[in-house]
């Protein structure tokens, strides 16, 4: 004889594999997020290497002035338009029309100053709302650098040695890998992975419970010689299969988006193998449960299918917010991180992207806890069922 919740199992897959707008939905947020997170990923590389490709483009006035500094900005794969003299306002009305990074206006005094050695003033506009700010680094390396020779060369002809001017001499040594800066840098990216499985059962857990209380079908199901344990736990297993599918399908298509970004353009890589990915799909198998567990617990006491739907939409809420605001936060990974819902996941996704190797307990942790969690919200659902009072309110 075939277990009774098994039978609950397949009618639930049944009827939500012949909904097609739950289908429908299920595929748009399993391709959504790792494309989202891919195209977000894609404008910084191309942002980064923009300049590399188009050069840096400025406009000079009085630029004749200053041979050697347009040959130094010119090295630098910088693009100069020589202007004439202009006034703020026709400054600020060029860079509105951002066809240029910067402004550079040498005063006409800048020769003289130059030649009796007082500080030769250089303007440098720009505007740092627009998006080609980023390449003002270039334009400010090479006029610091600019200002470093001439010090050195007048030094030097005074008989002073130019290394009075950098008497300690600093060294750094980053020791950080490129893994460990690419799990930092998208640790947040990480976490949006894991939400959606509160999102591929919503709507079998809604309507499995409410739906068919509002229809009336669920009473009809209770006078069937099967115990409340086993609908739920049909119910439950139904609606948590097809969480733990959108999860894997979604995590293997941002893994591969991940592996195929030329990420070294922006000093990150993505070294997470396919075997820690399936070890952390099977850790996270038991998020899906509780998502699926804790969907139905709250929408059997709605009434009506839209009155759960937006009740488990507000509660949508609590797993988003561990998600942003520790990584907001900088805080150490530590062991109670592998405790709470979503955010072990997201901290089990981001130290093994690291390299590191971290353990089996991690795993254990975050397996658990969720199971742990949706046993707890399994067991108030069947209590719930089995109350006469509830089955009596309309």
């Amino acid at each position: 004889m075939r277990t009774k919740f098994l039978i609950v199992l397949r009618k639930e897959i049944r009827e939500t594999l012949r909904d097609r707008r739950a289908l429908g939905l299920l595929v748009i947020f399993v391709l959504m997020y790792p494309l989202l997170v891919g195209f977000v990923l894609q404008k910084q590389i191309e942002r980064a290497t923009r300049p590399e490709r188009e050069g840096v483009e400025i406009a000079v006035i009085g630029g004749k002035q200053a041979p050697t500094l347009m040959n130094q900005l010119k090295q630098r794969n910088i693009n100069i338009t020589e202007l004439e003299a202009m006034d703020e306002p026709a400054i600020n009305a060029l860079l509105r029309k951002q066809t240029v990074t910067a402004v550079l206006r040498l005063s006409p005094e800048f020769r003289a100053s130059y030649h009796a050695m007082r500080p030769a003033r250089v303007e440098l506009w720009f505007d740092s709302a627009s998006d080609s700010v980023r390449k003002l680094d270039e334009v400010d390396f090479v006029l610091r650098d600019y200002g470093r020779q001439i010090a050195g060369a007048r030094l030097l002809a005074h008989g002073v040695s130019p290394a009075n001017l950098n008497p300690v001499l600093v060294q750094k040594y980053d020791t950080g890998t490129s893994a460990s800066r690419s799990a930092n840098t998208i640790s947040t990216m990480l976490g949006i992975f894991f939400i959606p499985a509160f999102m591929f059962c919503m709507s079998t857990a809604v309507d499995s419970t409410a739906g068919e209380r509002e229809r009336r079908s669920l009473e009809v199901l209770l006078a069937q010689p099967a115990r409340p344990s086993d609908l739920i736990v049909g119910k439950w297993m139904a609606a948590a299969l097809l969480s733990i599918v959108g999860i894997t399908v979604e995590l293997a298509i941002a893994h591969g988006i991940l592996k195929w970004l030329p990420l070294e353009e922006i000093g990150l890589s993505w070294r997470l193998a396919w075997s820690d990915l399936m070890l952390v799909c099977l850790a996270s198998a038991t998020l899906s449960m509780f998502a699926a567990a804790l969907e139905i617990a709250l929408a059997i006491n709605a009434r009506t299918f839209k009155e759960a739907q937006t009740l488990v939409s507000i509660t949508m809420i609590v797993p988003i917010v561990p998600v942003i605001v520790v990584p907001m936060m900088n805080i150490s990974t530590a062991g109670w991180m592998y405790m709470v819902p979503v955010l072990s996941n997201q901290t089990l996704l981001r130290e093994l992207a690291k390299g590191q190797s971290i353990g089996l307990l991690p795993f254990a942790q975050t397996f658990f806890s969720s199971l742990l969690l949706a046993m707890l919200c399994v067991w108030y659902t069947e209590r719930r069922m089995k109350s006469e009072r509830y089955m009596m309110t309309v």
